[in-house]
């Protein structure tokens, strides 16, 4: 392996991707160009380390040696695992760019702001097999290194979209006969369970502290709750998306 020593800082019109799964899926992907691969370099040989190796080189990434200093300075002293990829950008869709899909399924973020829940939402997406998920180019948490560590790497296979206005997006989706449907806690929704979901549809999720906003939960075709038996009457809202997506999936795989 050609390894070398170099600057430690990607430049601005770079991202860094950290993290042994994070960085395999970054070049599975191969959404991203990949510029170089930083591995520590006391590193031990293991199966799934020299895997991602293999692509890098595969990718004409080079592959240069850092010690941890170097690795906790790149990726600002997260858990890095002894690996770090300089990368392009996140590669944003936009709507008008959007594929037709007659058995659509679309997944709104409105304000999300915790890493962890957007990178959380984004792995239970791509393993529900969704269509596109939309988050506001604003007030919000973009797909930062941060996000695709939390997503396992499953950010760099979804179709993330930006929209400068949520609600906005929602009613362009609808003249494509999409169904949206809003989660909230309030007892006077309907429960997620007894909606239809085999129809062309979008889940929409509201932001942690706040939950839908008030012309978001207008422009919704409809309001639904999950069962809450606890004394916490409230869910997180990665968790309250993965459990809302799945009975999307159930539906649709009872119906085939």
């Amino acid at each position: 392996m050609s390894r070398r020593r170099g600057r430690s800082r990607p430049t601005s019109d770079h991202d860094v991707v950290y993290g042994r799964r994070p960085v395999f899926e970054l070049l599975k992907a191969g959404r991203r160009h990949v510029s170089r691969v930083i591995v520590h370099d006391s590193h031990e040989p293991r199966p799934e380390l020299e895997s991602v190796l293999t692509m890098a080189r595969k990718a004409h990434a080079s592959i240069e040696e850092g010690d941890r200093r170097r690795l906790d300075a790149l990726t600002n002293g997260a858990n890095h695992q002894g690996i770090a990829a300089e990368s392009g950008v996140y590669p944003y869709c936009t709507l008008e760019d959007r594929p037709a899909n007659s058995h659509a399924l679309w997944l709104l973020l409105d304000h999300i702001q915790d890493p962890q829940n957007l990178g959380s939402l984004l792995r239970s997406a791509d393993t529900a097999g969704v269509t596109g998920v939309v988050i506001p180019q604003a007030r919000a948490v973009g797909v930062t290194a941060a996000v695709v560590r939390a997503s396992a790497g499953a950010s760099e296979h979804v179709r993330v979209y930006r929209a400068s206005n949520i609600s906005k997006a929602m009613r362009t989706l609808q003249d494509d006969g999409i169904v949206f449907y809003g989660l909230d806690a309030n007892e006077a929704a309907q429960s997620y369970t007894s909606v239809n979901f085999t129809v062309p549809a979008g889940l929409v999720v509201g932001s942690e502290g706040d939950g839908l906003s008030r012309l978001v939960r207008e422009t919704c075709d409809g309001i639904v709750r999950l069962p809450l038996g606890g004394k916490v009457q409230s869910l997180n809202a990665a968790v309250a998306g993965a459990v809302a997506l799945f009975e999307v999936v159930r539906q649709r795989d009872a119906e085939v």
